[in-house]
C-alpha cells in the first residue's frame, strides 16, 4: 500500500516537474521573442535616424565642396529632414498622389526623398502634406543631366514607369546612359540627389527631351523624408572707411 502511494506521488511529481520545466522554457522563449522584437524596433528607429543624418551629411558635404574656394558671408542655409509615413492614396485610380502623416501650413514646395533618391515633391492641400510622386504630371523639379550638367525639369509620363526631363537646351550634348541628378536650382532639393538614367532622347527644333528610368519606384514606398531648405539673407556689415594719411 505504502509503496503504491509512493509510486503515485512520484508519478505526480514527475508530471509537475515536466510541466514546470516546459513552462520555464516557454517563458524563456517568450521573453527572448519580446526582447528581440523590441531590439528590432529600436534598431529600425536608429536606422531611420542614421539615414536622416547621412542625407544631411551628403548635402552639407556637397555644399562645402562647392564653396571651399569662395568666401560666402551673405547666405546661411538651414536644412531639415522630417520622416513621414504614407497614410493613403488621394484617389484610388491614381497611385502617384498620397497623403502623408504630416501637417503642412505653408505654400512652399518641398522635396520628397527615399534613401538617396529623389522621389517627388510635397505640397499643401488643406493644411495636410500631399506627396506628388515621380510619375505624377505635376511632380516637377530641376535636374542636371550628364557630365555637361544640362538643365531640365522633370515631368510625369502617364501610363509609363519612366520620367521625362523637358526644356533641355538643344545646344548642350546629352546621351543615353547619362545620370540625372537634382540641380538644387529650384530650392526644392539640394544638388546631387540621384534621380535616374537617360534611356531615350527626343530632339526638337529649339529644345530636347530625355526619358529617364528612375532609380527608385516611389509608388512602392511607405516612408519618405520631407526635405526643406530655408535661406536666411544676412545684411551686409558696414566697414569703416580709412582715410589716407596726409603728408606733413
Amino acid at each position: 500500500m505504502d509503496q503504491s502511494v509512493s509510486s503515485n506521488f512520484k508519478f505526480i511529481n514527475d508530471i509537475k516537474k515536466f510541466y514546470t520545466e516546459k513552462l520555464i522554457v516557454v517563458e524563456e522563449i517568450l521573453t527572448k521573442y519580446f526582447f528581440q522584437a523590441q531590439t528590432i524596433e529600436n534598431l529600425e528607429l536608429e536606422n531611420q535616424d542614421l539615414k536622416k543624418f547621412r542625407l544631411l551629411y551628403a548635402e552639407k558635404n556637397l555644399e562645402l565642396t562647392k564653396i571651399k574656394d569662395i568666401h560666402v558671408d551673405l547666405q546661411n542655409y538651414k536644412s531639415d529632414l522630417k520622416l513621414a509615413k504614407v497614410l493613403s492614396y488621394v484617389d484610388f485610380d491614381d497611385f502617384t498622389k498620397v497623403w502623408l502623416d504630416v501637417k503642412k501650413t505653408d505654400s512652399k514646395i518641398q522635396g520628397l526623398i527615399s534613401e538617396n533618391y529623389a522621389a517627388g515633391i510635397v505640397v499643401n492641400k488643406g493644411d495636410q502634406a500631399l506627396a506628388l510622386l515621380n510619375g505624377n504630371e505635376k511632380s516637377n523639379y530641376a535636374v542636371f543631366i550628364g557630365e555637361n550638367n544640362a538643365p531640365g525639369i522633370t515631368h510625369g509620363n502617364p501610363n509609363s514607369n519612366v520620367l521625362l526631363a523637358k526644356f533641355i537646351p538643344i545646344w548642350i550634348n546629352i546621351k543615353v546612359g547619362d545620370e540625372v541628378i537634382t540641380s538644387g536650382m529650384d530650392n526644392i532639393f539640394f544638388e546631387g540627389l540621384k534621380v535616374g538614367k537617360v534611356v531615350a532622347i527626343r530632339k526638337m527644333a529649339d529644345m530636347q527631351e530625355a526619358k529617364i528610368e528612375p532609380y527608385i519606384n516611389a509608388l512602392e514606398q511607405n516612408f519618405f523624408y520631407i526635405y526643406s531648405k530655408k535661406v536666411i539673407v544676412k545684411p551686409l556689415t558696414k566697414q569703416t572707411e580709412t582715410k589716407p594719411n596726409k603728408k606733413p
